[in-house]
């Protein structure tokens, strides 16, 4: 950055390090799709560490706490593709909107994943 470059905002930098942890493309998410996981101390560091696949407030409840704290390679071995994609239109609204905006900034599949409209 030169000396004329403002520094960058919180919410950039914020930004920037959620994009760093982004997998190649949603078919790198290789994570369990049913059972239990236990997710390592820097991922779930307070809180709940287990979790229950085949429960939906129990997924949505880990897919939330990995996608904020995960890191590269714990995204990529605790998410599921198809899991992420299914939930997606209700957890885009469970996540910060950085996290949302940067996952469906890189993945046209989960920018047009958008939720039902209301009956």
């Amino acid at each position: 950055m030169s000396a004329a470059e403002p520094p960058l905002s919180a919410a950039e930098v914020l930004r920037q390090r959620y994009a760093r942890r982004l997998p190649g493309s949603l078919s790198e998410l290789a994570g369990p799709a049913h059972g239990a996981v236990q997710l390592p101390l820097h991922v779930a560091w307070s809180g709940l560490t287990r979790f229950d696949l085949d429960r939906p407030r129990s997924r949505m409840s880990m897919y939330r706490t990995v996608l904020a704290e995960g890191q590269h390679h714990d995204l990529i071995a605790l998410l599921h593709r198809d899991l992420l994609i299914g939930q997606w239109p209700v957890l885009r609204m469970l996540i910060s909107r950085t996290i949302r905006d940067v996952w469906e900034a890189a993945f046209s599949e989960l920018a047009s994943a958008r939720p039902a409209a209301a009956a």
